[in-house]
């Protein structure tokens, strides 16, 4: 726990009797047991509260689930790139339409319940006009 090993701990012990004393050992014992007693009695106090504030049962919680670790960016990216996913775009549409790329639609022209694209409209300045600057957009 605190990374003290068994002759670490007897030695710490042998130093604790030296320093207090035989004559005040058994008071400084109770008063360590009172301590460990009262921690224990808070905890489970502060997991009882929680239980009550929460209203779930804290062994039931899959703390696997939360655990940060498990969100590897690279992996969900893997995943979503990999994953086939051949959901309809809207729900009247049906499966193989919504596979097929906006690209692929309009070069096969327009398909049956698939709505046409807009066509794009590209605004061009006069030959000779300086294009509009905003000095405080930086």
């Amino acid at each position: 726990m605190f990374g003290i090993n068994g002759p670490e701990f007897f030695l710490l012990l042998i130093i604790g009797i030296l320093v207090i004393g035989p004559q005040r050992l058994p008071e400084y014992t109770q008063k360590l047991a009172n301590l460990v007693k009262e921690v224990r009695r808070m905890a489970s106090g502060a997991r009882e509260q929680i239980k009550e504030e929460v209203g779930i049962d804290i062994e039931d919680v899959d703390w696997k689930k939360y655990d940060p670790r498990q969100y590897d960016p690279r992996r969900i990216i893997k995943e979503a790139l990999l994953d086939d996913d051949t959901k309809p775009v809207s729900p009247g549409a049906p499966a193989a339409v919504a596979a097929v790329s906006g690209a692929a639609v309009a070069a096969a022209g327009s398909a049956p319940g698939v709505p046409a694209r807009p066509e794009r409209v590209v605004q061009t300045l006069p030959p000779g006009t300086a294009a509009p600057f905003d000095s405080e957009a930086t």
